[in-house]
């Protein structure tokens, strides 16, 4: 069911995702307010018919201040904020510098989940992200021509439980996996650059044919108890062509909580790769 119509706020960080909510959210007869995250958001925002607020990510003040002005008391966050950015030179205001002082961890989960409470206190609600997206949702099953091979299968299954106990502490949602064998992990760098290191890794050994298949296969998990409202896992067409260079022939996510940004088209790039995409 469609949020009740109003005004919508919108804090846009990088990538497709804040332009598919913001193109939905207004074919649905919403006003959309965009906070554009200065260091994240692209300029083409702008030219997608709704009102833009540019601000820093340091800015949380600011953000409140814009959205009370224009009326907003519904919001979704869309798009990546890079994690590392916590440790970049951008200077917090007072209201944000509060919130990572009281910060036990710095991950994810406990910094999103601070400023969602702050808005929530400023009488601005955080919804889930995926709310106008479900249709982009990962569906269960084999989404694919090709089904997993049977040694795919041992990797998804060694992967999943890697990856569930990375990410109960919030370090990751992707891990890459040979053969059962761990060969890369996530952490600040995203999904895309994981991936690219763990080809760099197969890559860099020795030329001679191996007993061991150094076919990758990833694995890109939900949080346990993931919360929709932020860092939902994505997948887009990038994500496809970065496994085929790195020698990815499969890819398992969770159905319903995985975006797949691109819709069928990301199925169809898959196919033309050979690469098996399974949602369970």
């Amino acid at each position: 069911m469609s949020p009740a119509k109003g005004k919508l706020g919108l804090i846009a960080g990088n990538g497709r995702f804040p332009f598919l909510v913001l193109d939905a959210a207004r074919a649905q007869g919403h006003e959309v307010i965009v906070a554009a995250i200065k260091e994240e958001a692209s300029p083409e925002i702008e030219s997608h018919g709704a009102t833009v607020h540019w601000l820093s990510l340091g800015e949380l003040s600011k953000l409140i201040d814009t959205f009370k002005r224009e009326g907003v008391q519904r919001a979704i966050m869309a798009g990546q904020v890079k994690h590392k950015q916590i440790f970049s030179s951008i200077r917090p205001d007072w209201r944000l510098a509060k919130v990572l002082l009281a910060l036990g961890t710095r991950n994810t989960d406990s910094l999103l989940g601070a400023v969602a409470k702050v808005l929530a206190d400023e009488g601005i609600v955080l919804e889930n992200s995926t709310s106008f997206l479900e249709p982009l949702l990962a569906q269960r099953g084999v989404l694919t021509k090709r089904t997993p091979s049977e040694q795919e299968k041992k990797n998804i299954a060694y992967g999943r439980a890697v990856a569930r106990h990375l990410a109960q502490y919030d370090i990751g949602q992707t891990v890459v996996v040979a053969e059962a064998a761990c060969v890369a992990v996530e952490a600040m760098e995203g999904t895309d650059f994981t991936i690219e290191r763990a080809g760099q890794i197969m890559a860099s050994l020795e030329s001679d044919p191996s007993t061991l298949s150094r076919a990758l296969t990833v694995i890109k998990i939900a949080k346990p108890n993931q919360d929709m409202r932020f860092d939902v896992p994505v997948i887009g067409l990038r994500t496809i062509a970065v496994m085929r260079k790195a020698g990815a022939t499969c890819l398992a996510l969770d159905a319903g909580k995985c975006l797949l940004l691109d819709g069928n088209a990301i199925i169809l790039a898959a196919d033309a790769a050979d690469i098996a995409v399974v949602a369970d």
